[in-house]
């Protein structure tokens, strides 16, 4: 593994969060020692600011945390960097979506979801139940209680600082259908597409990522040309693989995601699978370092 690692970047899905979207104490633990300890750890996520709020357990303290897939990072209050997709975009995608009644969401900076009550029919029919074998648990919790608790139905899209869009199917012919319109659209309007999940993509703005984020967040820090490691599970999390100095691949992760890593963890997300690498890795790493000295 890469030696003095200087900085952490940890994935939430899949990652410090189980199935059951929930970070254990444990966790919680082994981050507060490894601060303690000198070295940064970062938060890189494809859900947002106030999605984060909701889910950590109390107390639980990063460095900084990189929203939506690159599109912002915040050192608690402070704005260290946002981006926002073209207006342009928005309406045009909003359009397409609705044509092929694909499940939405756009969010804002800093405020709540938005789906138009136009759309509600749709969007709400994506999420009935029986919840469909091949979607990931997780994945449909959050969903579900977007549906009852986070969306703000709205008439009309107002404002104009929106930092992506997340979209949802059932199945994966219609998802990957509409990745394709994407991709058709991509042609004539520059934004970026990744996927957290078979059932799911999302949009920013072109040539964003978890990569693009760390490196804004480093430079902010000062820590350009450290040693850098990411853990993480899914498609989002690939661009930060390849930026980092280690990347490391949870056991639940695809055969894919596997491939493109220097290791995967021994444990699950459901097993505390993040909490078992620091602290026999990085914090093992750190100990012994400290008993040469």
């Amino acid at each position: 593994m890469a030696v003095n690692t200087k900085a952490v970047f940890l994935d939430m899905d899949g990652t410090i969060l189980n199935h059951t979207n929930e970070v254990s104490m444990e966790t919680k633990e082994i981050i507060d020692e490894l601060r303690s300890a000198g070295v940064f750890v970062f938060v890189a996520t494809g859900r947002s600011a106030d999605e984060l709020a909701e889910m950590l357990p109390e107390g639980f303290a990063v460095d900084g945390i990189i929203t939506a897939n690159g599109m912002a990072g915040y050192i608690g209050e402070e704005v260290v960097f946002e981006h926002a997709l073209p207006m342009e975009l928005v309406e045009t995608i909003i359009a397409k979506a609705r044509e092929r009644q694909i499940y939405y969401e756009l969010f804002p900076h800093g405020q709540t979801r938005l789906v138009l009550n136009q759309d509600k029919g749709f969007v709400e029919a994506a999420v009935r139940d029986p919840k469909p074998d091949s979607v990931q648990i997780n994945e449909w919790i959050s969903r579900q209680k977007a549906i009852e608790e986070d969306i703000e139905w709205t008439d009309e899209v107002t404002g104009t600082h929106f930092s992506k869009f997340y979209f949802f199917a059932r199945t994966r012919d219609e998802i990957n259908d509409w990745k394709i319109e994407l991709k058709e659209l991509q042609e004539h309007m520059e934004f970026t597409v990744t996927p957290s999940s078979p059932h799911n993509a999302e949009v920013m703005v072109a040539n964003v990522s978890k990569a693009s984020g760390i490196e804004q967040m480093l430079e902010r820090f000062g820590l350009i040309g450290c040693e850098t490691l990411a853990i993480g599970d899914s498609d989002n999390d690939v661009k930060m693989f390849e930026y980092v100095s280690h990347a490391v691949a949870m056991k639940n992760a695809q055969d894919h995601i596997k491939e493109l890593v220097d290791e995967v963890t021994e444990f699950s997300c459901d097993e505390n699978g993040v909490y078992h690498y620091l602290k026999t890795k990085v914090w093992a790493q750190l100990e012994a370092k400290a008993t040469k000295v």
